[in-house]
């Protein structure tokens, strides 16, 4: 069951994800779980497949869930209101038609931003809750990318332990 051709596609779907882990366009966790599904389904999945791609499983859950609970949790430290991020995620939904990959992560900065000083009338004020929030985006994708690294090198030792 040793595909050279099928660990090698996989590899590279892996490395696309966790480069989408960082990239708003290109998926991330999911590429790198699908991506071990295939080569279990392609390959087989036996007694360490199984093990490995239960934790491949998990892993991807858990840098799910820290994808969207850390930034919300930052924005509401910093004081954002919840009509503030859903500013910010209609504009990154817009930035992304209109300046593609920049424009996601412009749109949202900038829809929080605007929210908060819509809101509040005190853009000092909003900038801080802005910066919370960019914060907390950026610790949940270094997040994403050591998980997404620790599903990778948990499909090499399937690879090779398998």
């Amino acid at each position: 069951m040793d595909d050279p051709v099928l660990a090698a596609l996989v590899a590279a779907a892996m490395a696309v994800g966790v480069i989408g882990t960082v990239v708003p366009v290109v998926p991330g966790l999911a590429l790198v779980w699908a991506a071990a599904l295939v080569y279990g389904l392609g390959a087989g999945f036996g007694t360490v497949g199984v093990v490995a791609f239960i934790i491949i499983t998990g892993l991807a859950i858990v840098g799910t869930v820290i994808a969207f609970v850390i930034p919300r949790r930052a924005a509401a430290r910093g004081g954002a209101a919840r009509v503030s991020m859903w500013f910010g995620a209609l504009l990154a939904l817009v930035g992304f038609f209109v300046v593609p990959v920049v424009g996601i992560v412009a749109g949202g900065v900038l829809g929080v931003f605007l929210g908060e000083v819509v809101r509040t009338g005190d853009a000092p004020a909003a900038w801080h809750t802005t910066a919370a929030t960019i914060k907390g985006f950026g610790v949940a994708s270094v997040l994403q990318v050591l998980v997404a690294l620790a599903m990778v090198t948990t499909w090499v030792a399937w690879f090779v332990l398998g």
